[in-house]
């Protein structure tokens, strides 16, 4: 991610989205955590996103947008509202109707259950980090800690908000349609959109 940003700061490439799957780890950002995530029993990693703790791990879509803000006026919050837009626009074909809850970051189905959660950090006007959709992860694991501080009786996923399992090959296509969407070219000076898919690291 790293020399991905390095290399869209020399204009070497394109916006970039990486997505991935990650092995069970609690993430904490520049905020901190009250403690819990230690308690949790996960691996527990320092990351420079903003925001607190927060669980990454298998059946869960993890995205990284790579995305150089000085075309977009470096507007960061408005960045951050483009991203819960797209998860919005992701996981509508699924009949989830969700969006944005005031005072807290993220994507909410009807204001009270969060199915992803937003945390970024910029270099340079240059994004890494980004978002973290929850397709059909085990949910009891952000009940072992506070994620962002909340209960973690609140997160939800697409699998439990549909009523079948929801796959992550499902869900990518609608997340690089969504991605094309609000990332497109934001003036003639800018180099095309490009997305790189990873591939999923081997579950431990």
């Amino acid at each position: 991610m790293r020399a991905l940003v390095l290399e869209r700061r020399r204009g070497s490439i394109g916006d970039t989205l990486v997505l991935v799957e990650h092995p069970p780890v609690v993430t904490v950002g520049v905020e901190g955590d009250d403690g819990s995530a230690v308690q949790s029993g996960l691996d527990v990693v320092p990351v420079e996103r903003g925001g607190r703790a927060t669980y990454h791990g298998p059946g869960q879509l993890v995205g990284y947008p790579i995305v150089d803000l000085q075309p977009r006026g470096n507007d960061v919050r408005g960045f951050v509202r483009a991203v819960e837009a797209l998860v919005t626009q992701a996981v509508a074909p699924f009949g989830v109707l969700a969006g944005h809850r005031k005072g807290q970051p993220g994507v909410w189905v009807e204001g009270a259950r969060k199915i992803a959660s937003v945390g970024i950090a910029v270099d340079h006007w240059v994004t890494f980090h980004g978002f973290a959709l929850n397709v059909d992860p085990d949910l009891s694991a952000f009940g072992r800690f506070h994620p962002c501080g909340l209960d973690g009786q609140v997160m939800t996923s697409l699998t439990k908000e549909v009523g079948r399992r929801i796959t992550l090959d499902e869900v990518r296509p609608h997340v690089l349609d969504a991605w094309a969407t609000i990332f497109s070219d934001p003036g003639p000076a800018r180099s095309p959109v490009r997305e790189a898919m990873y591939p999923v690291p081997p579950v431990a």
